[in-house]
């Protein structure tokens, strides 16, 4: 459920109970999100996974859970999961990421993680996180994300510079 606030400048998009989670890897760490999915398996039954082809394969292949597979993340599966984002069909991510490698598609992953920060979805990079994101009260309750709305905000900014106000 989506609802404008126009006195502020966000939108509030109600997520449900059950989630949907998208799971991504870089191939370094592959192997960690098996064996995090795999502890974590009875928890994320109860959710809607998704993820970029080769991880959701794997993961799929390991832990048989039923795990909807969009391209490799260098052939556009990043983007497939950022459309996702936008289009509110996916509220939670969970990302392992190599810091230490270069990626081919490091520009994909980087607008990913944009998205993923404009939409205020909840991103874990790394496994403490993960954790954390996972046994959070909230992970099984309905939440309120409040997305800014960057155009309002932009267009204030604006007004106020060419009106000489200070800007808040």
């Amino acid at each position: 459920m989506e609802q404008n606030n126009t006195q502020n400048d966000f939108t509030i998009v109600r997520m449900d109970k059950q989630k949907r989670i998208a799971l991504v890897a870089h191939d370094s760490r592959k192997q960690d999100i098996i064996n995090w999915v795999t502890v974590n398996k009875e928890k994320l039954t109860k959710h809607f996974l998704c993820g970029t082809g080769t991880t959701a394969k794997l993961l799929a292949a390991a832990t048989e859970l039923p795990i909807t597979a969009f391209n490799s993340g260098p052939l556009g599966g990043d983007q497939q999961i950022g459309s996702r984002i936008v289009e509110g069909n996916i509220d939670f991510m969970i990302f392992f990421w190599d810091p230490l490698a270069s990626q081919p598609h490091d520009p994909d992953v980087k607008a990913l993680l944009r998205i993923a920060a404009l939409y205020d979805i909840p991103v874990a990079t790394n496994q403490s996180t993960a954790d954390f994101l996972l046994t959070s009260p909230l992970i099984d309750q309905e939440y309120n994300r409040k997305i800014i709305v960057y155009t309002k905000r932009i267009h204030n900014r604006t007004k106020a510079f060419d009106n000489n106000e200070p800007m808040a």
